[in-house]
């Protein structure tokens, strides 16, 4: 079972919520956990009509909530737009319930503003995605309502840290985190 996270709005002290979902939660907790700002990203389920979903009741597609990651960001070291502007280039926007080889409504592509501040950051972002032509196909990123966040299950938390060498992970999740890395040089967290 996933446990939920109420309000979906309250993050700690100095700090906010990114809620996003960009295909396999795998890939999008890979990418943001190597970002200067970020102090944590938990993988789970949003959007969705039942409370507390298994990974099993996700899958089947029926639940309505989509595999997302909450990233706890400091916003005096990273703005939402600049997390909005790795998420336009880390993933395939313009697949409709789709990631690769992920299909299913719980792998869509969208954003959940956790306030009015965000939103309005979100759509701006999104129209500057499009105007700039990043892809050749049109952006299909819905931008949801902010829901109750379910941290998934232990085993999916930092899943390729602990399993570069399976085989998801060497074909889908490296290649993402390798994008990353090369256009998001000036992001990174320093190495301590």
């Amino acid at each position: 079972m996933s446990t939920p996270s109420f309000p979906p709005d309250q993050a700690p002290e100095g700090k906010s919520y990114a809620v996003l979902a960009g295909g396999c939660f795998w890939c999008t907790e890979a990418i943001y956990v190597e970002m200067m700002g970020v102090e944590k990203v938990e993988s789970g389920y949003t959007g969705g009509q039942i409370k507390n979903p298994a990974y099993r009741e996700v899958c089947t597609g029926r639940t309505g909530h989509a595999e997302g990651v909450r990233i706890t960001f400091d916003p005096e070291l990273v703005s939402y737009g600049q997390l909005l502007e790795v998420f336009w280039r880390t993933h395939d926007p313009t697949t409709l319930n789709r990631q690769g080889a992920d299909v299913g409504t719980q792998y869509r592509s969208a954003i959940f503003p956790q306030d009015e501040e965000q939103e309005r950051v979100a759509r701006a972002s999104m129209a500057a995605a499009e105007e700039a032509g990043l892809w050749d196909d049109p952006i299909v990123t819905t931008i949801e309502p902010a829901a109750a966040f379910y941290v998934a299950e232990d085993y999916h938390q930092d899943y390729y840290a602990r399993n570069p060498d399976q085989g998801y992970c060497v074909a889908v999740v490296g290649p993402k985190v390798k994008k990353f890395k090369a256009l998001f040089a000036d992001k990174l967290k320093s190495e301590q």
